[in-house]
């Protein structure tokens, strides 16, 4: 009726919202004695119908006053109206017809703010998912102006983490928290992208106004979630590393839906989706989990794979677009026979697969050297890209094979009356997975060391380097080490399990002695045993293939050092993977480009790790000359994770303060 900040504030005001009193004066319209006390200050502003427009932004067009005498209160409204020249000039620039437009004034008191500033409920660069609070000391004109030092807090609604950047922290938590579940009760007003300004005297808090943030594209964001791969990529990763995983992804996703669609002109038509499976911010690596249901889509009985994959995924937020992936009938028909085929036949290629990884791996053992030049690593690396990378997707499938098995068994077992804690025993019961292996290996080398001459003992780790020297603690990070870059590690491993040999003893025990146990002899159990095991195979298989990348790596950093191209060896990691190779034929100057890396990654590791961001459009890195402090709003008294079962767990706590070398 009189415009969005006058009607937005009476629908704040009728909603029980704390606001300062205020009247509209419409258009024409002349002050009431509403505002003749001669001991109050008043702020003066616009509400006209034309600021309304999605197109275009009106700010600045016209005048506001603060801290206006009662008496002049009158002269104030005139001098607002005849600022109405200026968005008539704007309107023709723009080619809008304002000639409709009504300029009502909002008269309103002001409130002596130790604090004031903006909240805006999403950030306006394109971060749905996370609400900006700028505040300042003084007025809100001051901090919107930009002429009072501000802090800005930067609330991921998410995970509930804020960080701020600026020379003070002025909100305490408390008053942060009260900012966002006051905004969360504006959003259910007004809508759910909004700019409030706000002002907080006496520790109290007053919404002065609110609006639309119009510059926000909503209609198709884009979903960062770091479900699953945070595992394998927790805390920071290097562009290396990052640029790596895209690559191997998108490959692998393209493999996949080649197989099920068998059909390359509709696959050309979705490559957008497979080349972005993974995406990345602030040196942080999450899937692109919209894309991920786009393809889990083209899979016959979707709407109960999806379910079955978010439980295995340990995805929180299970909200997703039902809306079925365009293409013609009879390609969904053929996706139907085509996906029972792969997946049934995951089991077989897995063995394949592995068959393949073995050859592969022993013929490059077989001819690498350190020695070679940068374009003989280049040829290996492109060796192995063609012989494993383009059929790793069968991986992808057994993922599947495992989801389906796991998820009919465990209905087969709720069904018998099995409880939660039951189920996940039998089926963690299952014996002799891959995945068990190098650590009885090490707990045997560190056990029976003493009984070894030196150079025995030299042999039976070289053994097993070789064997399990890619596994370690952020094993797919190619910037991490691990004992085979770096033999050291194990020996200092070994040694601190040989620092107490009673308790290295009962912990080999415990993985060698006892009955074997089985997923269950039924058909459904069998194949839900047989899908995990291929699974744990194929990922030790691909820590070795990051072996294999890593090595090739570290051994062009050596030359490229030596040739002046970085300045230091581990500088190739703030490289990509496509530079580092390029540079293999086409030597350059990198210095510079890994020096502001490094500085955005100093930024980068100050800032909180989150779950999930939802951008707008494309995904962004912040960009901060600071990060002063983040603080989580957990409790001290709490502990925060992804439960990975059911039911009540009970046992003795251990405290690790450092994560073992």
């Amino acid at each position: 009726m009189y415009g969005n900040k006058a009607d937005n504030l009476i629908r704040l005001r009728d909603s029980g919202i704390t606001v300062p009193r205020f009247v509209v004066i419409p258009d024409g319209g002349k002050p009431d004695d509403s505002f003749t006390e001669g001991d109050k200050m008043y702020a003066v502003r616009s509400s006209c119908s034309a600021e309304d427009a999605e197109d275009a932004s009106f700010a600045g067009q016209f005048d506001t006053y603060l801290n206006v005498k009662a008496g002049d209160v009158p002269a104030k409204v005139e001098a607002i109206r005849r600022s109405f020249a200026r968005a008539e000039e704007y309107s023709r620039q723009k080619g809008l017809d304002v000639s409709s437009a009504k300029m009502n004034v909002i008269v309103q008191e002001m409130v002596d703010a130790e604090l004031a500033g903006v909240l805006f409920t999403s950030n306006p660069m394109g971060l749905l998912n996370e609400t900006v609070i700028t505040a300042g000391r003084g007025l809100g004109e001051e901090v919107v102006s930009g002429r009072a030092d501000i802090t800005s807090y930067y609330y991921n609604l998410t995970d509930k983490i804020y960080y701020y950047e600026g020379k003070e922290d002025l909100l305490s938590n408390k008053l942060v928290e009260e900012l966002i579940s006051l905004s969360a009760r504006i959003k259910e007003i007004l809508g759910d992208y909004l700019d409030i300004e706000f002002a907080i005297a006496e520790g109290k808090v007053y919404i002065l106004q609110a609006r639309p943030i119009t510059v926000l594209k909503t209609d198709d964001p884009l979903i960062l979630d770091n479900s699953n791969i945070v595992e394998s990529y927790p805390g920071i990763s290097l562009p290396l590393t990052v640029s790596f995983v895209d690559l191997v992804y998108s490959g692998v996703f393209r493999g996949v839906c080649r197989r099920v669609l068998k059909n390359d002109r509709e696959l050309n038509k979705h490559s957008d989706i497979f080349l972005n499976m993974t995406g990345h911010a602030n040196g942080r690596v999450y899937y692109k989990i919209s894309n991920w249901y786009t393809v889990l889509k083209f899979l016959p009985m979707n709407r109960r794979i999806i379910p079955v994959w978010q439980e295995m995924l340990g995805v929180r937020n299970k909200n997703y677009d039902n809306d079925d992936v365009a293409i013609p009938w009879y390609v969904r028909v053929g996706t139907y026979f085509n996906s029972v085929h792969e997946i049934l036949s995951a089991p077989r290629n897995m063995r394949k697969l592995d068959k393949i990884f073995r050859e592969v791996n022993d013929d490059f053992y077989g001819r690498f050297s350190p020695s070679m030049k940068p374009h003989e690593m280049r040829v290996l690396f492109d060796e192995v890209k063609a012989k494993l990378f383009d059929v790793w997707d069968v991986t992808l499938l057994n993922d599947m094979y495992s989801f389906i098995f796991t998820g009919l068994l465990k209905s087969k077992m709720r069904k018998k009356g099995k409880s939660d804690k039951e189920i996940n025993e039998l089926i963690s019961g299952i014996s002799d997975i891959e995945s068990m292996k190098p650590v009885r290996a090490m707990l045997k080398l560190a056990l029976d060391k003493d009984d070894m001459t030196s150079e025995e003992y030299c042999r039976e780790k070289k053994e097993y380097i070789t064997l399990y020297g890619d596994r370690n603690l952020e094993e797919l990070k190619l910037e991490s080490r691990t004992f085979r870059s770096t033999p050291a590690l194990l020996d200092a491993r070994i040694d601190s399990y040989r620092a107490d040999m009673d308790k290295l003893r009962e912990m080999y025990d415990n993985l060698t002695s006892g009955s074997k146990k089985t997923a269950g002899k039924g058909f459904i159990a069998k194949r839900c045993a047989l899908g995990i095991s291929n699974r744990e195979i194929s990922r030790l298989n691909r820590s070795r293939i990051y072996g294999i990348v890593r090595l090739i790596v570290d051994s062009l950093s050596i030359h490229y050092a030596k040739q002046g191209i970085i300045e230091a060896e581990e500088d190739i990691y703030y490289l990509t993977i496509n530079e580092v190779l390029d540079l293999t034929s086409k030597p350059a100057d990198m210095t510079s480009v890994v020096r502001e890396r490094r500085n955005m990654y100093e930024i980068f590791r100050r800032l909180p790790a989150y779950s999930r961001l939802v951008f707008a459009g494309k995904e962004f890195d912040k960009s901060h000359r600071s990060v002063n402090s983040y603080v989580k709003t957990n409790a001290d008294d709490e502990l925060a994770g992804t439960p990975c079962s059911g039911g009540i767990a009970e046992g003795e706590a251990l405290v690790i303060t450092s994560a073992p070398v």
